[in-house]
């Protein structure tokens, strides 16, 4: 149970083309928070090439201050819609290496809760999305490791429309002794 006047971070991550956006944004309205946005998809729409290692340091870095930005703040809930754990992930998955200062940055910025969103619904393709069909699994998989290795608080989070909703709101409260 958090102290009612702490700020609460909460990170929705998982593989893409699994609702993370609507959840953050959706989850944020529900609690009165901030909803924090993808910051990669963002940038990588607007880059005019592939993006490259030194892009994804840029993405990292702005996700931090995006993270730092929280610390002055009003609001009580933040809800970030991915954040650098999935951020590391990239990195391995396609540079097969991390930047030696992102693990300590990941140490640096405790989120409290992750909402860890399954690969059940329907994979959607657009011009960013990279990882459909097997791939959607084993990213999964990595985010699950990749949030064991650490310890920290995460929930996995399944199911359609407001089902998946219901289930996002009711951990939540569940973490943060809400009624």
């Amino acid at each position: 149970m958090h102290n009612p006047s702490e700020k609460i971070r909460i990170v929705i991550t998982g593989p893409e083309s699994t609702g993370k956006t609507t959840l953050a944004q959706q989850l944020a309205e529900t609690f009165g928070g901030r909803y924090i946005p993808e910051y990669a998809r963002e940038y990588v729409e607007h880059l005019g090439h592939h993006y490259t290692f030194e892009d994804v340091e840029t993405i990292a870095l702005k996700q931090i201050e995006q993270y730092h930005q929280t610390q002055q703040s009003q609001e009580h809930f933040f809800f970030f819609d991915t954040w650098l754990i999935i951020t590391k992930v990239w990195f391995r998955w396609v540079y097969n290496m991390v930047p030696e200062w992102l693990e300590n940055e990941i140490k640096l910025c405790p989120v409290d809760l992750f909402l860890l969103c399954r690969p059940d619904l329907p994979w959607e393709a657009d011009q960013v999305r990279e990882n459909g069909g097997e791939n959607r699994i084993k990213l999964y998989n990595e985010y699950l490791e990749q949030l064991r290795n650490y310890g920290f608080n995460f929930v996995e989070i399944g199911g359609n429309g407001e089902e998946r909703l219901e289930n996002a709101i009711s951990a939540i409260r569940n973490f943060s002794g809400q009624a």
